[in-house]
């Protein structure tokens, strides 16, 4: 969809005004007053604004008192309903609310109408005796800061959904990791046990940090991110890895993420005492204590598996050890189809065979470059005068007839240059090893 949400400006004032009142008898009623909704807007409460073309099709307000916030209004332009705008705009309506230590959100309806669906949908219970919904948010207090300590923090929840292609990997992940953690009871009937850790391996930029990060959006868990690097700026590595699992183990529940943990679970050669030795021999102890947890989850990514220490992979450890390769023609054709908004004008088996061996970073990378191509031929007609500029007859300079010039994004021609120019981060031989890494290591 082409809109863009932004905090709510002082100069959004009257627009959203018109918003909020002339969407009052299409369904999206409140029980809070334009007065009231106004007054929030000028006292500065969490707010969000939905533009297109740089009109605003559609708001979210909220007023917050201590601990809960009532969601006032979601209004939504005649035009854009029905189209997921809503849900866009209460996602991020809510990322602002958690920001400001929410524990509850709630949102009351004058009589049951079609709104309540949507808030069925994004997560909130209806409460008896009115059209009330309700949300929990994860406890701010001691948790939420020791949370903020560790850089840790909730992620949205759609992050799941949006993982284009890849398909044969996430279902091998949902039905191995996401399931039994989210259904520990069904799954405790049938004898299985949820997995505790597990390693995801693969070429660079194949997308195992997205993995990771939309396990804890589809949990609904705390992301963690450890960096090996930041550590081991603490001066003693072993020592900051012992005291992060320490405040980790405080939190009820967590996704704990460690990218290239080749950096602290390096092969360990035979005679070598002190440094990443001690360093790895810690994280060997930590594990299994991790490993008690009933609501955590360790994952750890590598692009190199072969160089991590026997040791650190075995089955007591990690349950699963996932591979994660460069999309297939398929996933390439989901992925693609992501950027170029579903339009018919874009020839997506000519950017499929065009773009072998490219990992999700790399689609992204050229169709950022295409966009911006795309966007930077609209700020200038071909005679040099700025698009939308009209000449001495009154028509548009750049010849387009008036039509909104650009608002088509990038063509194919833009994106199959953006590949062209592009250099992959996987190779053939990065491919090779990668096949051989899943003979001798793949565990799932």
């Amino acid at each position: 969809m082409h809109w863009l949400i932004h905090d709510y400006r002082e100069d959004d004032l009257a627009a959203v005004v018109h918003l909020i009142d002339t969407t009052a008898g299409l369904g999206q009623e409140s029980v809070f007053s334009l007065a009231e909704c106004i007054g929030a807007l000028t006292s500065r409460q969490p707010a969000v604004v939905a533009v297109h073309q740089g009109e605003p099709i559609g708001a979210a307000l909220a007023t917050v008192a201590g601990e809960r916030a009532w969601v006032m209004r979601i209004a939504i332009a005649p035009g854009w309903r029905g189209r997921g705008l809503a849900s866009a705009l209460l996602r991020e309506l809510e990322r602002r609310l958690v920001a400001c230590r929410v524990r509850r959100v709630a949102y009351v309806l004058p009589e049951e109408e079609l709104l309540g669906e949507g808030l069925h949908n994004a997560g909130y219970t209806r409460r008896p005796a009115a059209a009330y919904f309700e949300k929990d948010e994860p406890p701010a207090g001691a948790a939420g800061g020791l949370l903020e300590e560790l850089g840790g923090r909730l992620l949205p929840g759609d992050l799941w959904a949006k993982v284009a292609g890849m398909e044969t990997e996430k279902n091998l992940i949902e039905r191995r990791v996401v399931l039994p953690l989210a259904e520990p009871e069904r799954a405790a009937r049938h004898g299985v046990r949820p997995p505790r850790a597990i390693a995801l391996f693969g070429p660079p930029g194949t997308g195992k940090t997205t993995f990771a990060r939309a396990i804890a959006s589809r949990l609904g868990w705390p992301f963690v991110e450890l960096l090996p690097s930041r550590l081991a700026d603490e001066g003693n590595l072993a020592a900051a890895l012992r005291d992060a699992f320490a405040r980790i183990g405080r939190l009820e529940r967590a996704l704990v993420f460690i990218d290239e943990v080749e950096e602290i679970a390096p092969v360990r050669t035979e005679g070598a005492r002190g440094g990443m030795h001690g360093v790895t021999n810690e994280l060997l102890k930590l594990i299994p204590g991790f490993r008690e947890g009933e609501e955590r989850l360790l994952v750890c990514a590598t692009n190199s598996i072969r160089s991590l220490d026997p040791a650190f992979l075995r089955p007591g450890r990690f349950d699963y050890l996932i591979p994660i390769g460069t999309p297939d023609a398929a996933a390439r054709a989901a992925i693609w189809s992501r950027y170029a908004a579903g339009r018919a004008d874009v020839d997506l088996d000519a950017l499929v065979g065009a773009s072998e061996l490219f990992t999700p970073a790399d689609i992204e990378h050229a169709a950022r470059v295409a966009a911006q191509a795309a966007f930077e031929r609209d700020l200038v007609a071909p005679d040099g005068t700025p698009a939308g500029d009209s000449a001495p007859d009154g028509t548009p300079a750049d010849g387009t007839g008036g039509g909104a010039s650009g608002d088509d994004g990038a063509s194919t021609a833009d994106y199959l240059a953006a590949i062209a120019q592009a250099r992959p981060t996987v190779t053939p031989a990065m491919i090779e090893e990668f096949g051989a890494d899943i003979t001798s290591h793949a565990r799932v």
